[in-house]
């Protein structure tokens, strides 16, 4: 996709530049809604540092196209918070600085979020490094299981036990839910809550080196059907199926019993939503192993910047302690696992759930991420609500397929 958005725009290789000087005003993109966490830390960097960090945001729907014209036009950023699932196609166009030997150098290298980093690899060369860390955990409503007669402090570990849970929550009537998604087409919302469920037990929905399809599996179909039966069942609330990711935080609102969620959300509720009641653990799979989806954004660096040294002394200083505490206070997980207990000291326990994510969590890697999965008409996003909501569970299968199959054939 990248490379279609820089051949349009005639792009042209830059040049590298001297390392910067001190003193020097580093120009750095990032995606609206990027939450205080960020901002707090360029607060910190800017106040102990002759460097300046000045950020913008860009509308998230706007990012990569603006990006992409920018250094078309020679006008674009020192660095840039990208979504990690772009990370490998803007790689793969030559667009950004090559952080190998430097990456490597760095003692704590080996402690960074690996699914960062994978992504974050083109070619067995470093592009990308985290920034910042999410994961998706597994919810419950700790007053709706008392009143259903469920143990509050016992966290569900297989599916069967969900929709069980969310039978006896449903029971209590009125606009109270067992369980809620956002399955209305929003196909980054399920590639986040809802391939746990097969991950977990070993299937996928591509192959390793994202050249093939491998959606129809018994182990999604399986996920699927957990899903249909709690629909079916009228456990999850109608608006679930048009709900396009506007309300994914439905669980907010203390009447839904049951959600999968991301770790940003405990900062959400703990701090917007105290009078609720919650609990957090993994997300089991369809056969009880659990898993998550890593997600967050890279930290990269525009090929050519003539600021690289002091770019890389911004990221290093949010790698440090007091970077990584400032980061965490606002509801980001710590991205080094060596210093992580220490991070999230006297923060809420919960936390730690987000953060034991980390080693059991996936992404997909592919260049072609938001042809396959984010765009909301692309074959996940139509797969997902089809699969679930239709009565033609096998159509749904057979076109998603086809369909995937087919944009990563183009894309070859």
């Amino acid at each position: 996709m990248i490379k279609r958005l820089l051949a349009a725009t005639g792009i042209a290789t830059l040049c590298l530049v001297s390392a910067a000087s001190a003193g020097e005003t580093i120009q750095m993109w990032v995606r609206s809604g990027i939450g205080d966490s960020f901002k707090k830390v360029v607060e910190g960097y800017n106040a102990s540092h002759n460097n300046k960090v000045e950020a913008t945001e860009v509308p998230f729907s706007e990012l990569v196209q603006k990006y992409a014209t920018a250094i078309a036009g020679g006008q674009a950023p020192d660095a840039l918070s990208m979504d990690l699932i772009y990370t490998p196609a803007f790689a793969a166009a030559g667009q950004l600085e090559d952080l190998t030997d430097w990456a490597k150098s760095l003692p704590y290298f080996n402690s960074l979020s690996p699914s960062h980093v994978r992504l974050g690899t083109y070619q067995g060369h470093i592009y990308g490094l985290p920034l910042s860390v999410e994961t998706s955990v597994f919810a419950w409503n700790k007053d709706l299981y008392k009143k259903a007669g469920l143990d509050p402090d016992r966290a569900p570990t297989t599916w069967d036990e969900i929709e069980s849970n969310a039978e006896k929550i449903r029971k209590l009537g009125d606009d109270t839910y067992g369980f809620y998604f956002s399955g209305g087409g929003c196909g980054g919302c399920m590639i986040f809550t809802f391939t746990p469920l097969i991950w977990g037990a070993g299937a996928d929905i591509l192959s390793d080196d994202g050249k093939k399809a491998t959606l129809d599996t018994p182990e999604m179909r399986k996920a699927v059907g957990y899903y249909r039966d709690m629909i079916k069942k009228d456990l999850v609330p109608a608006g679930a199926a048009s709900d396009n990711g506007a309300n994914f935080l439905t669980f907010t609102n203390g009447k839904i019993g049951q959600q999968s969620l991301g770790a940003f959300a405990i900062g959400t509720l703990v701090t917007q939503h105290p009078d609720i009641n919650f609990g957090v653990t993994l997300i089991p799979g369809v056969n009880g192993k659990p898993s998550s989806f890593a997600g967050g954004d890279n930290f990269v660096i525009t090929k050519g910047t003539k600021k690289i040294a002091a770019v890389k002394d911004f990221l290093e200083y949010i790698y440090s302690m007091d970077g990584q505490k400032i980061m965490a206070k606002y509801g980001s997980l710590p991205t080094r696992g060596d210093i992580a207990d220490k991070v999230l000291e006297g923060l809420d326990p919960r936390m730690q759930v987000g953060l034991k994510a980390i080693s059991v969590a996936k992404t997909p890697y592919t260049l072609q991420f938001n042809d396959l999965i984010n765009s909301a008409n692309g074959p996940w996003a139509t797969f997902t609500n089809a699969a679930m909501f239709s009565d033609d569970v096998d159509g749904a299968f057979a076109n998603a397929q086809s369909e995937m199959q087919s944009i990563i054939d183009s894309g070859q």
